[in-house]
């Protein structure tokens, strides 16, 4: 591949995420492109995709490496796309980093983070407006500032082994608190 330009990004997608990547047709790699005035390069049989920006736009050539990393911790296109959007960011937790790396502790983490019939993340997800993929041994977590800082310190306390009451007890605060304040700036 070449690497001409200062400004190329190398990634290795997960064999799985490929076909999701690339789209039916290459619809979604083309709409990447599109949007994000970038070209897309991928090697589908090893998975090595490799982005160059078509303009001096450091901006959009940033929001096409976010909107390709989400989409491989395990985001929809359509729920990757959100990042478009300047409000809108990425945060990624990774589990390795608050336990110990073996499968049965990633696995505990995991399934404490989805919930029963995946009631935790929605409940999260609900009282946040924070999008969250749990992928492998990561959470990643599509939203605003204060989106992503509430659902990053509900998944903390998770990870810490807080109880999901004591956790969805935080997020109903959290949750009116938020409604306060939006009240109060228009009062103001």
């Amino acid at each position: 591949m070449d690497n001409s330009s200062d400004f190329n990004y190398e990634i290795q997608v997960p064999e799985e995420r490929i076909p999701i990547l690339i789209g039916s047709g290459g619809s979604v790699k083309n709409e990447i492109s599109r949007r994000c005035n970038v070209k897309i390069r991928i090697q589908s049989d090893t998975g090595r995709l490799l982005i160059t920006p078509n303009s001096n736009k450091k901006d959009d050539f940033l929001k096409a490496i976010e909107i390709v990393r989400a989409i491989t911790h395990g985001f929809s296109p359509d729920n990757a796309f959100r990042l478009l959007d300047d409000d809108n960011s990425m945060q990624i937790i990774d589990f390795r980093d608050f336990i110990s790396k073996s499968p049965n502790s990633i696995l505990r983490m995991k399934g404490r983070v989805i919930g029963e019939s995946g009631k935790t993340r929605k409940t999260i997800q609900e009282l946040t407006g924070c999008l969250i993929s749990v992928y492998h041994h990561t959470v990643a977590l599509i939203g605003s500032y204060n989106e992503i800082k509430i659902a990053h310190d509900a998944i903390m306390l998770l990870l810490k082994g807080k109880s999901h009451k004591s956790v969805y007890d935080m997020l109903y605060i959290a949750k009116r608190k938020s409604k306060i304040e939006k009240l109060q700036l228009w009062e103001d």
